[in-house]
């Protein structure tokens, strides 16, 4: 019995139309086989891994460098903070790079091309003689960064379908944090200059892995190549699954939507709703506090006597990694809005107990051996740095839960296939416009409101983005991309 057949019985059995398509959808991905999409996801996703080793490279090279021999490699505590925060204005750039090249020359090409600027930027820095050859290769990588930030969930969300896509979607920021923490780890054992090496091996396995793989079916069908996207579609979902019936529903919601991205089109609730909602998710994620925690981790672990920080830094990257992998597993079973509220909640708590930490113990004590008089009594502080570093690992693990894999899944859900790149572009730029703002000021921050203030201000943030998530995200596990966009539409219920 094929779809149709089956289809007919079901309305017989049942006249409601919208039982009728939930039925259709089911009986077709009973027939489909995931193997191949997981292995599409897994190469795909080689790009965040590069990106999160790009993020991670500066915590162990930045101490060697600035003990560098070498006068010429030397960094200052400003080019040091130059070296750490110049990759997130290339990101900005390649942001926008990217929203361009996707829509011209498609997601497979543009997630090969983003390689390039990752194995150039790491040959840079490893043959690097002077500052400026440095900050070349950062920049290249950041680059690169931003490009595959942008890319890379696009792509997934595209070939992905609806029973899975929340899992290999939050895949991204899973290899994102593993690459953070692959560099924290190689840095304990190699030299700045192999560490930059190593960092160029995953773009490279890319390049090689994406040619076998197939550009998206949406973007095929946006583009009128219907043959190629059943190719795709065969090669995604396996032999058994009809994908005829999967590529006329989408090739429906392409002629729907028309082509092309034109200005008018964002005056449309079906553009500029998702736009507004993308744009906030990205700015509440920076807002929240992460790169300062991050930040400030180092200085938390020397207050609370860890003498050796790099295993600190370890750490606290494996934290994100099983809390990130935590989050992949569930993510299309307990929803992305539940998930950011648990998130938004523990990060809310873990940064207002962060500000109470400072607040007791700023104000002009300094060593490890000061003591913090007041209506507690007297108390040594470092009981209080391993409260402060207790705080951490919650604000870390809820990141990770929540935070930081869905802004991004999210992203590559809500837009309309021709808007996607234009308004991918513009969450990407928002994203790492506001990282440069936070890394870069971030003291600034805290000369201004003090560290408690700053901290309490990160644990308003995080109680907002709880509101704004019950109140204007969609809940869109187990929906597809079409059904999502006419939610916006408003001519179907999500």
């Amino acid at each position: 019995m094929d779809i149709q057949d089956e289809r007919t019985r079901l309305l017989d059995a049942d006249g409601s139309e919208e039982s009728d398509v939930r039925s259709e959808q089911d009986i077709y991905l009973d027939k489909v086989w995931n193997g191949k999409l997981y292995l599409a996801a897994f190469v795909s996703v080689l790009g965040p891994l590069s990106f999160g080793f790009v993020l991670g490279y500066s915590s162990p090279a930045i101490p060697d460098l600035m003990a560098s021999p070498d006068p010429r490699l030397r960094l200052d505590p400003n080019q040091a903070s130059w070296f750490g925060s110049i990759v997130t204005i290339g990101a900005a750039v390649g942001g926008l790079l990217g929203g361009w090249l996707v829509e011209r020359i498609g997601r497979k090409l543009t997630l090969m091309f983003c390689s390039l600027p990752f194995v150039f930027g790491f040959a840079v820095i490893a043959s690097a003689q002077n500052l400026w050859m440095l900050y070349a290769g950062r920049a290249l990588t950041g680059l690169a960064s931003g490009v595959t930030s942008l890319v890379v969930p696009v792509y997934i969300s595209e070939m992905a379908h609806q029973r899975v896509r929340g899992t290999v979607g939050s895949c991204v920021q899973l290899m994102v944090v593993t690459g953070i923490c692959g560099a924290y780890v190689f840095g304990v054992f190699l030299p700045w200059r192999w560490l930059a090496v190593c960092g160029s091996l995953p773009p490279t396995l890319l390049v090689v892995g994406m040619c076998f793989m197939p550009e998206t079916p949406r973007y095929l069908l946006s583009r009128g190549r219907r043959r190629e996207a059943e190719e795709a579609l065969r090669f995604l979902r396996g032999p058994e699954a009809p994908v005829q019936w999967e590529c006329a529903r989408i090739e429906e919601a392409c002629d729907q939507q028309g082509a092309g991205f034109r200005v008018s089109d964002l005056r449309e609730a079906g553009v500029y709703k998702p736009l507004a909602i993308g744009v906030l998710l990205m700015f509440f994620q920076q807002a929240t506090g992460i790169n300062a925690i991050m930040f400030y981790a180092e200085n938390i672990f020397e207050d609370a006597h860890f003498d050796n920080r790099a295993l600190g830094t370890v750490i606290v990257g494996l934290t994100q990694v099983f809390f990130t992998g935590i989050a992949a597993v569930i993510m299309d079973r307990a929803g992305r809005k539940v998930l950011l509220c648990i998130s938004g909640v523990a990060m809310a708590i873990s940064a207002a107990v962060f500000g109470v930490f400072f607040h007791l113990t700023e104000g002009g004590h300094s060593g490890v051996e000061s003591k913090v008089e007041g209506s507690l009594g007297v108390e040594p502080q470092v009981d209080l740095a391993w409260l402060a570093l207790a705080s951490m690992g919650v604000f870390i693990a809820g990141f990770a839960l929540g935070w930081g894999p869905i802004p991004w899944l999210v992203m590559s859900e809500i837009f309309p296939s021709r808007v996607r790149g234009f308004a991918s572009a513009v969450c990407v730029l928002t994203n790492w416009g506001n990282a440069f703002l936070i890394t870069k000021f971030f003291q600034n921050l805290l000369d201004l409101l003090t560290k408690a203030g700053t901290f309490w201000l990160f644990a308003s943030m995080c109680a907002i983005n709880v509101v704004f998530t019950v109140v204007f995200v969609p809940e869109t596990k187990g929906k597809t991309l079409e059904q999502i966009q006419d939610k916006f539409r408003g001519t179907r219920a999500l």
